[in-house]
């Protein structure tokens, strides 16, 4: 482990620590029903690892400026906070084991998510693993969505710990992009999406799930 330098492990959140993707995708497509437009499986995946803004954007260029991304996002947060209030949280087989094996072995570990922080942290708290980790930045408290660097680089800076050290785990292309520009070492773990072969070039490792993590120490 020494040879590595790993001092500190940053998750993305959704889909790479919980199943939430899914459910995110059927709640967008019942919210923008419900005011007449249809949000394809292709329009969502361009959306996975952006912030809120940035999804807006994306949103409008392929619906035009009419489509009432407000009313619509605020529908679609109403049915996944239903749906998180009734159900278990699902969350990725090997979470609570790497959270364990990270805490006993002193690493530090933050959550990196696009998500804001008024979604996030219910999730993750109702998934009762809020103490394995240090520290939580959500997309509403940076400027710029990955690819761009800052969510993480903010990640490390409020770990104290120098990005050549720390491991990124990512599902998305857009967090290995953001991950490899911060100068860290990007773990892809793909859930809905594969990522390509020009991204994968940019990892550290690809694994199949988080069980995998702990080979790498």
């Amino acid at each position: 482990m020494k040879q590595l330098k790993i001092e500190a492990v940053i998750f993305d959140m959704d889909g790479l620590m919980f199943d939430s993707e899914t459910i995110s995708f059927a709640c967008w497509k019942t919210a923008a029903a419900k005011y007449g437009y249809q949000v394809t499986e292709e329009l969502f995946l361009q959306t996975l690892g952006q912030t809120v803004k940035m999804c807006q954007a994306i949103y409008a260029e392929h619906f035009g400026e009419d489509f009432p991304f407000e009313a619509a996002k605020d529908e679609r947060f109403r049915l996944g906070a239903e749906y998180i209030h009734t159900n278990p949280v699902p969350i990725k087989d090997g979470l609570l084991d790497l959270l364990v094996y990270l805490k006993n072995h002193h690493y530090k570990t933050a959550v990196a998510t696009s998500s804001p922080r008024e979604n996030a942290l219910p999730l993750i708290d109702k998934a009762g693993v809020r103490s394995f980790f240090d520290d939580i930045v959500c997309g509403d408290e940076i400027s710029r969505s990955k690819p761009d660097p800052e969510i993480f680089l903010t990640a490390a800076l409020k770990l104290g710990a120098s990005p050549e050290r720390c491991m990124v785990l990512e599902d998305s292309e857009s967090g290995i992009i953001a991950a490899s520009r911060a100068g860290m070492k990007p773990v892809l773990i793909p859930d809905l999406k594969d990522a390509s072969a020009e991204v994968k070039q940019l990892t550290f490792r690809q694994l199949k799930s988080l069980r995998q993590v702990v080979q790498i120490f």
